[in-house]
């Protein structure tokens, strides 16, 4: 949930800090949204099993959540 309309970031990056794909580079509006990563990476290869991290930036604020891709 966005408290403010804004530019916002949301990638996908793996344990060594590359970003494997871009979920979101642009405007939003303020409110509840939600994404969802197909486990694919830029040129739409299928992303090996392991750790990543996603990383929200808006509004001045970044927050980074890991999760983990099993196939």
């Amino acid at each position: 949930t966005l408290g403010a309309a804004g530019r916002v970031r949301l990638a996908v990056y793996d344990v060594g800090g590359r970003r494997v794909k871009a979920l979101l580079d642009g405007e939003a509006a303020a409110g509840p949204h939600a994404l969802v990563w197909d486990g694919r990476d830029e040129a739409g290869r299928p992303a090996g099993s392991g750790v990543y991290f996603v990383r929200l930036e808006a509004a001045g604020v970044s927050e980074s959540q890991k999760l983990v891709l099993l196939r």
